[in-house]
């Protein structure tokens, strides 16, 4: 009898062992996933919907409030990022407090000898640090950028390595830079990443005011010159857009990020390596007709 009684007991203890020992490993595991990830939509991710064909290589629609990853495609993907670089660009220049009125000068060494591209600020030209920043950003102007590096403290590869150090203050262990406009296919990183330095960009009030002004004229000497945005979609008034950056080198294809309002929620929208001039703001608009759902049905009388 009392051999069955201990028994009975130790039958016991070792049920309510168990039970104890499963609920602490259920809480540990729970603990560590939440943990691992830092995004509210890693839990629950929507992929591509099959109903929403978008022609960008790699995309990733993330909700700026929340972190929620409403799409994505290859979003970790490391890729070069053309001109969304100019985005990292302008966050070092205002970070570093410089002069914005102070006039700088473009030099031989800030044309384009790696890709040959066009430029409509010549060699002699004058500008304030203010407006490159404003035509690196808004019309995507490669001299401009440079020129913003050059006049860092310590030059070019300073610069370099102040947009790299800044890429790891804000976590963006899948992005490097190589040099300041883009131009390089060194400059990498992911749709993950990028969705947020664009976050990270639009803490910036000037940041977000170049990139969505729609045009801009610059006084160069005797020279005056019209430059717009490289972004069609600013000029749409379909469109609520906070923040807009626009690339192209041939390793990147046709880039776009922005921050805008879409169906009464701010997001952050990231699409790259898009083949063909309209298909990333294709891909915008598909979007964006995706998020709010299709129009309402008219109703008609019958006769």
């Amino acid at each position: 009898m009392a051999q069955r009684y201990d028994r009975a007991i130790l039958t016991i203890l070792l049920c309510a062992g168990m039970l104890v020992a499963t609920g602490d490993m259920g809480f540990a595991k729970t603990s560590k996933s939440l943990a691992a990830h830092k995004h509210y939509a890693s839990v629950g991710v929507i992929r591509t919907p099959q109903n929403l064909d978008l022609r960008s290589a790699s995309v990733l629609v993330e909700d700026q409030r929340t972190g929620e990853f409403l799409i994505q495609k290859r979003a970790a993907a490391v890729v070069p990022i053309a001109s969304i670089t100019k985005l990292m660009t302008a966050m070092v220049v205002l970070d570093a407090q410089m002069d914005l009125k102070e006039s700088l000068i473009i030099k031989p060494e800030d044309v384009d000898t790696l890709r040959h591209s066009r430029s409509r600020l010549p060699v002699g030209a004058s500008l304030t640090r203010e407006e490159a920043l404003l035509l690196a950003l808004m019309a995507s102007e490669n001299r401009a950028a440079h020129v913003l590096g050059r006049a860092y403290p310590g030059g070019v590869n300073a610069f370099v390595m102040a947009m790299n150090a800044k890429a790891q203050s804000l976590g963006l262990a899948e992005t490097r830079f190589d040099d300041p406009t883009g131009l390089s296919s060194r400059n990498v990183s992911s749709a993950r990443n990028l969705a947020d330095m664009v976050n990270a960009a639009y803490n910036y009030p000037l940041i977000r005011e170049f990139t969505t002004r729609d045009d801009a004229v610059i006084h160069s000497g005797r020279r005056t010159v019209a430059f717009h945005n490289t972004n069609r979609l600013v000029r749409s008034p379909r469109w609520q857009i906070g923040l807009s950056k626009t690339g192209f080198i041939d390793e990147a294809g046709r880039c776009l990020v922005m921050q805008a309002h879409v169906a009464q929620r701010p997001v952050l929208i990231v699409l790259l390596d898009a083949q063909g001039k309209q298909t990333r703001f294709a891909d915008a608009n598909r979007i964006k007709q995706w998020m709010e759902g299709p129009p309402p049905s008219r109703r008609t009388r019958k006769g």
